[in-house]
């Protein structure tokens, strides 16, 4: 059977017999290039000049110059004497005529034995068809590299999500829309990377491997270093190590990584994904609210083009000021109860029951407020929100309100209902910090595996003096989820954690 008497049938109306028929005509097909001393595996470079996009946006410059594309193809028409293909590339794709005469006899036999996903070389003069499709006329054409596989049929498209998550380079080859997506992401960090550097910060790498995993509530992952023989975690947070280098004299630091934390899978966690943290000496919790505002508002802009998201059908308008409520006022205003008349744990335990809240018993009146903003305020905040001075109980790193110690000056701000970023006044009192790492080792011991560790060096840093200091961190990859209008996280990760398929 040859292959082309299937061709165009999607390989899922394939039986397994004329699939495997398939592969193996493409395998005969390279090993006659082979033994004709064309093996495409062979070709090291390719001179590419242009771009599909490149010509069709620069036609009235280019209409009658010779270009060299390359790409995967993906359409061949043959019509005789002369015929037609789709070239693929990082930007688009684009049409080229192929003609006996212009190319060869032998060439162009070769070209009408080429397969859909062969990767291929194309130099030609730019030109117009009757139709008015923008096109290469080609004068030489390359096999680059030979596809020993079949791709999906391009109107079914690789729709399987399990499998497009497994297999993400043919979901970028066959599925336009997620190359886009991966593109704007790239966008949005370079982006981001700008307006900071612009700002005077810099850049930095910290460990991803360490010996105590702080800095978040989070369970981490565990592992053991050989050469030391030394139990070693990796980290869940960039926090410690940079509050290390504000106390080095970096004024201004931030880096952008990847963070593991040993929880489960949904729509908007992945247990490895991309935070970025950044700190700012001589600045508090209200600098980073000014700062993540002029950001995100110069980010939506440099990469939509508009201060206005759309996600899932709701619009968000990052032009406006962002509004800026107090964790208590938020609770209040949603569900009715006013924490600042509630006096002890008890009582707090006592509305959580009536209020139907699940609560632990170890939990104080600021962990229960808390537990009541997720409940009836989180959904609410469609709009890009900073809620504010949460309480100290679940806040062991944030500088204490100097007016209320029972509340930190900290913040998150949220859109959609999501959690987009975390900031605090930092704590640099290193006396007060290790009062707040010893309710942390009591939780430890009381079975919380997201508890903070005492981490003895970082105490050393404090102690050394860190000056005031203001910390933020982002959830890239939920902003990229935002800015795309990706339903999950794995949408906007190239590779996500997925569980290993048995062999």
């Amino acid at each position: 059977m040859a292959e082309n008497n299937v061709n165009n049938a999607p390989v899922a109306e394939m039986t397994q017999a004329e699939l495997n028929e398939v592969l193996k005509v493409r395998r005969e097909k390279l090993a006659a290039l082979v033994e004709a001393g064309n093996d495409p595996f062979q070709i090291t470079k390719y001179d590419q000049t242009h771009h599909s996009t490149d010509i069709k946006e620069n036609f009235e410059v280019l209409e009658g110059q010779r270009v060299s594309i390359a790409g995967r193809m993906m359409s061949k028409r043959i019509m005789g004497k002369a015929s037609f293909c789709n070239v693929q590339d990082l930007k688009g794709s684009i049409q080229s005529y192929v003609a006996r005469d212009s190319i060869g006899v032998d060439e162009y036999a070769g070209f009408k034995k080429l397969d859909i996903g062969d990767i291929i070389g194309i130099e030609g003069t730019v030109f117009k068809t009757k139709t008015g499709e923008i096109s290469v006329h080609a004068e030489k054409l390359t096999l680059l590299s030979k596809s020993l596989q079949v791709l999906p049929e391009k109107f079914h498209g690789l729709t399987n999500t399990d499998l497009r998550y497994r297999q993400r380079y043919v979901d970028l080859i066959v599925n336009p829309d997620v190359r886009d997506t991966f593109l704007k992401r790239s966008k949005i960090i370079s982006t981001i990377r700008r307006f900071l550097d612009e700002q005077g910060f810099i850049e930095v790498e910290t460990p991803m491997l360490v010996s105590n995993a702080g800095g978040a509530a989070a369970r981490p992952f565990e592992t053991h270093f050989n050469a030391l023989d030394e139990d070693l975690k990796l980290r869940i947070s960039l926090e410690l190590y940079l509050k290390r280098l504000i106390v080095g004299g970096l004024e201004k630091v931030y880096e952008i990584g990847r963070v593991f934390r040993n929880e489960g899978l949904d729509t908007r966690h992945n247990p490895e994904f991309t935070l970025m943290e950044l700190y700012q000496a001589y600045t508090d919790y209200h600098g980073m609210m000014d700062l993540t505002e002029n950001m995100f508002r110069h980010v939506a802009q440099e990469v939509l083009g508009t201060t206005t998201i759309v996600y899932n059908g709701v619009e968000m308008d990052l032009g406006k000021p962002f509004e800026r409520i107090t964790m208590l006022d938020a609770v209040k205003k949603y569900s009715g109860v006013d924490f600042n008349e509630i006096h002890s744990d008890d009582e707090a335990k006592a509305i959580a029951k009536e209020k139907h809240v699940e609560f632990e018993d170890h939990h104080k009146k600021g962990d229960i407020l808390n537990l009541f903003f997720e409940e009836f305020v989180e959904e609410h905040l469609i709009q890009p929100t900073f809620v504010m001075d949460h309480p100290i109980e679940i806040s062991p790193l944030t500088k204490k309100k100097p007016e209320d110690p029972n509340y930190v000056e900290r913040f998150e701000m949220f859109m959609n209902g999501w959690e987009m970023a975390n900031a605090y006044s930092e704590l640099n009192d290193p006396i007060d910090q290790r009062e707040r790492f010893k309710a942390q080792e009591e939780l430890l011991a009381k079975g919380d595996e997201e508890a903070n560790r005492t981490d003895e060096d970082f105490m050393n840093a404090l102690e050394i003096g860190m000056p005031p200091t203001g910390g933020i961190g982002y959830g890239i990859d939920r902003l990229c989820m935002l800015l795309t209008d990706s339903a999950a996280i794995r949408d906007v990760l190239l590779f996500p954690t997925m569980k290993t398929l048995e062999q």
